[in-house]
């Protein structure tokens, strides 16, 4: 049932767009990893593990929809490389960090932290573009219907 649901055309990234759907993804990664530190058993561990792997598994697909709706065609090959190497940088630092985090404090809870930080930064940026995109859309019709109105 939630897997039709997900997949149903209004919550298509096509039609909602990469920054959006980046968004929703980012969101729910952030309450996986808030989950992280409430909870403390094995069944848990799995199951919010599984959690956290889809909601990754539909940020990263969504670079590409941001790139190909941002970049023009000749240039997205390139800038998406650029965007998945990004990715996955961050994503092996983090863990390293995460790492000596917690050799340093003893805490999986102060290196899910750590996480959190970083994923409220990426909201942040998140939600910057689209505040952005918006602004840009409400300027361009604005554009528009000025100049219906003056034909």
């Amino acid at each position: 049932m939630a897997s039709s649901a997900a997949s149903a055309p209004d919550f298509s990234p096509n039609r909602i767009g990469g920054v959006r759907t980046l968004l929703i993804g980012s969101v729910a990664q952030a309450f996986a990893l808030l989950f992280y530190l409430f909870f403390d058993s094995l069944s848990s561990l799995y199951v919010i593990s599984a959690m956290f792997g889809l909601f990754q598994g539909g940020i990263v697909p969504s670079y590409a929809i941001i790139v190909r709706e941002a970049m023009p065609a000749s240039q997205a090959a390139t800038r998406l490389g650029i965007v998945i190497f990004a990715s996955v940088f961050g994503m092996s630092f983090g863990g390293w960090v995460s790492g000596v985090i917690f050799d340093a404090t003893g805490s999986y809870a102060a290196a899910f932290t750590n996480g959190l930080a970083w994923n409220a930064l990426n909201i942040a940026i998140v939600v910057g573009l689209l505040v952005r995109a918006r602004g840009n859309s409400a300027k361009a019709e604005t554009g528009v219907a000025a100049t219906l109105r003056a034909n």
